[in-house]
């Protein structure tokens, strides 16, 4: 099962274009998409997500295409989205949240609420089902918001700079949290951290100014960091080695 770009476009208004007919296939279980600001990756996981459409070119999951009306509810049943910013319904509790997001995503009333609690206790929140959701902390709105994504079973699912603003500990919880999910779906995970890449994702896309400028297993990725680099920051090192010679 793959995710697939197929000569992808976008611009905002008449400025340089974010993507450049991009082509990409994300079939791995578990792909980190590193750049950096500016470099197109929230604009691509929007266009996956099929929250915005390429001004040219195209996305399937599996062969269904969101731009076609027909096919378009059966792919966002597929795919997951959790975007940079997490924004509650107010009033609701955490539980009514994620029932919604379910009902949005064309789920019964009945099943999207039966299956809000199970998608809870995946991501560990089910003690805080009856809590007003904006009384979450920052790092328990974005597992709220995952669980969003899991409550209509899913085959995979979109992270977008899931980590940011979260400490060293919540970092962790998300990182344990994404191991977990890993045994029945994929993950695509957009981020500026490169700790634990070597252990969490099997598959990395550097992507830059539009255009993919790597794309391979992760070891190959760590392999292109300069002699001398300590283990621990193999990923940095590689990275950098990339980002430099497109400067």
């Amino acid at each position: 099962m793959s995710l697939q770009f197929h000569q992808c476009s976008f611009r905002y208004g008449r400025k340089v274009p974010v993507l450049d007919r991009l082509d990409l296939s994300i079939g791995h279980r578990a792909t980190v998409l590193l750049g950096p600001n500016g470099a197109g990756k929230s604009t691509l996981l929007g266009i996956a997500a099929s929250w915005i459409l390429p001004a040219h070119g195209s996305v399937t999951w599996r062969g269904t295409d969101p731009s076609q009306a027909k096919s378009r509810a059966t792919y966002r049943k597929a795919v997951g989205w959790l975007p940079q910013d997490v924004k509650p319904m107010p009033g609701l509790t955490v539980r009514e949240n994620v029932a919604y997001i379910g009902w949005l995503k064309g789920m019964s009333r009945s099943d999207a609420w039966d299956q809000s609690r199970d998608a809870l206790e995946r991501v560990k929140l089910g003690s805080l089902t009856d809590r007003k959701s904006h009384q979450l902390s920052g790092g328990q709105l974005r597992r709220m918001g995952i669980a969003g994504t899991l409550v209509h079973s899913s085959e995979i699912v979109l992270l977008d700079e899931p980590t940011a603003g979260l400490d060293p500990s919540q970092r962790q919880i998300f990182r344990d949290l994404v191991t977990h999910l890993l045994a029945d779906i994929q993950v695509v995970v957009s981020t500026h951290q490169t700790e634990d890449l070597d252990s969490m994702y099997d598959h990395v896309v550097i992507l830059d100014q539009g255009q993919v400028r790597f794309e391979g297993d992760t070891e190959s990725f760590l392999s292109l960091a300069a002699a001398g680099i300590p283990e621990g920051r193999r990923a940095e090192g590689a990275y950098t080695q990339l980002i430099a010679q497109e400067v």
